[in-house]
């Protein structure tokens, strides 16, 4: 396949009225759609939640950490935590329109309905889609609509959100030199230690496709800025490939996508070390994001 390189830094999408930037987003999906056709990568960023409104699957509450890690992280503890008597609120939420903040239902009712320990997960699904979807609705089907006049249907349904980056966003090969040596490292890893060579090494061993699996699980893309690691971005600017120190040895390494970090145990052989994060890498779709 060819590379064609459209680079972008981190594309969003942003809430707009003029009929001449909706025909661009329609026209930006054919874009799309023939490169696929036609087998031309393109070096872009896109989010996972960007390749699901391709898909035209939902978006869950994980698919909130490659775009909003504070709000993801709230809606984590409500899921994880007894709600009861502690918060007040209802099926609403503040949004500004044109410097005017205005409380927007989130189902017919809402004002009405208070969050509750039994309704919560009702809640947080609803909230993730408002997330996602906020400003932009109009816009991303004008751009999945594109998509869709240049390829069938059938021909994209067999893919999962990992699947179709890999395909849209290509399996160029890494250079793990560039990698090694733009990675950070925290809570007394360093370059020397022996779990950080344990897992170089294990890097180097993965295939390329099982390396670009990796990386999207830490940094929610498989894609490598033109300009190398150097680049890479977070969801607050440029933000280096990073590995901290983290968690007992029974645990699988675990990503923060916003930050481009893998929390990596302090394994105490290669062969745990290699295992556990093979596991992490092939379950990224359902594994190990926090």
């Amino acid at each position: 396949a060819t590379c064609v390189h459209f680079y972008t830094g981190s594309l969003e999408l942003h809430s707009i009225n003029s009929a001449f930037l909706f025909h661009r987003f329609r026209f930006s999906g054919r874009i799309l759609g023939l490169a696929l056709i036609h087998q031309y990568l393109l070096d872009a960023f896109f989010t996972r939640p960007f390749y699901k409104a391709l898909l035209r699957l939902p978006c869950d509450l994980s698919d909130l950490e490659y775009l909003d890690e504070e709000f993801h992280q709230s809606l984590q503890w409500m899921k994880d935590n007894n709600i009861t008597d502690i918060l007040d609120l209802t099926f609403t939420v503040n949004e500004e329109v044109f410097g005017q903040v205005t409380e927007r239902e989130l189902k017919s009712g809402g004002a009405n309905t208070a969050v509750t320990e039994k309704n919560k997960k009702e809640y947080i699904e609803r909230m993730v889609k408002w997330r996602v979807e906020r400003g932009v609705v109009q816009q991303t089907e004008a751009l999945v609509r594109g998509f869709y006049e240049v390829v069938d249907s059938r021909l994209v349904s067999v893919f999962d959100a990992r699947e179709l980056e890999l395909v849209i966003a290509g399996t160029a090969e890494i250079d793990l030199n560039d990698w090694r040596n733009n990675t950070e490292y925290r809570g007394g890893y360093h370059d020397g230690h022996i779990v950080i060579r344990w897992f170089w090494a294990a890097v180097e061993r993965f295939n390329n496709e099982q390396r670009l699996r990796l990386l999207q699980f830490v940094t929610g893309t498989s894609s490598v800025p033109y300009e190398g690691f150097a680049a890479l971005r977070g969801s607050n600017g440029l933000r280096r490939f990073c590995i901290e120190k983290w968690g007992k040895i029974t645990s699988l390494p675990r990503a923060h996508t916003c930050f481009n970090r893998l929390d990596l145990p302090p394994y105490p052989s290669y062969s745990m070390l290699y295992e556990k994060l093979l596991t992490a890498v092939e379950e990224t779709s359902t594994f190990g994001l926090e």
